[in-house]
């Protein structure tokens, strides 16, 4: 079934905000509010938790946190910890991290992909209640399985842009993160590398592909939506933009290539009272409507 979320910027808007924001989201019926971990801004797992604390319906994804921070086995237990508290309201996510912020702290890996390979199955296994061995490059567990797992494990995430990340992501995660600033037809490119990831690997249950897309509402909204897209071509075709109606209409077209959710990013000189506001109406015009059939891909 399509999806509407909305997002939190790290960038434009700081942690003093971000508990308005949350109350804000949800008070405008905001299914799901997404946010990232960007070195040196913001931390993951301490904002899911103030915000499902502060919230009762609204569910929060991390889309994401970077892998090379955090050893697995404790990135199970902050999963697993937040899930337990607030059963099915945790969407994680996790991904390479930007690779000159991960040398700034002595994080960086030679190998993204291995690490990704070795991560995220670990992390699942974990979160499944396993007991769990690796012996990978990066990875080291011997016989770790987590006393308290959650009843239900969430879907893993993880974050993917070139062809051999997308791939990746479809073999090893429940779910993609699809940064913004791409086309309809350019995320149907992604969606169809990540079902060959999927096939690979024999996997047939359902991965959920998560896009983010910058939108704008009200006044000079296709400006602002144009100038934050950048000097890409076909900048209108990376963004939605106008009144609720028409965002919810705009974001059909991504649906249909086999996009699960689309998830609103703020434009910039964004309220966001007004933005999550609009963003909720958005979500209920979807979800009132009829389902939009998916591309095969």
């Amino acid at each position: 079934m399509a999806r509407i979320g909305a997002i939190f910027n790290p960038y434009t808007h700081s942690p003093d905000e971000f508990r308005d924001a949350v109350l804000a989201a949800e008070e405008g019926g905001v299914p799901e509010l997404w946010i990232w971990e960007d070195c040196f801004r913001q931390s993951a797992f301490a904002t899911v938790g103030a915000a499902l604390a502060w919230t009762d319906r609204l569910r929060i994804g991390i889309g994401i946190a970077p892998m090379p921070l955090r050893n697995v086995a404790a990135t199970a237990m902050e999963i697993a910890t937040v899930e337990r508290l607030f059963p099915g309201r945790l969407l994680p996510g996790v991904g390479h991290g930007v690779l000159p912020w991960m040398g700034q702290v002595g994080a960086r890996v030679a190998s993204p992909l291995t690490l990704m390979r070795e991560y995220v199955p670990a992390l699942r296994g974990l979160l499944a209640g396993e007991k769990v061995d690796a012996d990978g490059r990066y990875v080291t567990l011997d016989g770790v399985q987590l006393d308290y797992a959650p009843a239900t494990p969430p879907r893993v995430y993880a974050a993917a842009e070139g062809p051999k990340t997308l791939r990746l992501s479809g073999e090893v995660a429940d779910g993609t993160v699809l940064d913004s600033g791409h086309t309809a037809a350019e995320l149907a490119a992604s969606i169809a590398a990540i079902g060959e990831g999927r096939a690979a690997a024999g996997r047939d249950a359902a991965h959920d592909n998560v896009a983010y897309v910058v939108t704008a509402f009200g006044t000079d909204a296709e400006a602002r939506a144009r100038a934050d897209v950048g000097d890409k071509p076909d900048p209108l075709e990376r963004a939605l933009w106008g009144d609720p109606a028409q965002v919810a209409e705009g974001a059909r077209a991504f649906f249909a290539v086999g996009v699960d959710e689309v998830v609103l990013l703020p434009a910039s000189r964004t309220d966001l009272r007004e933005f999550y506001s609009a963003a909720g109406e958005v979500a209920r015009i979807v979800g009132a409507g009829a389902p939009v059939a998916a591309s095969a891909v």
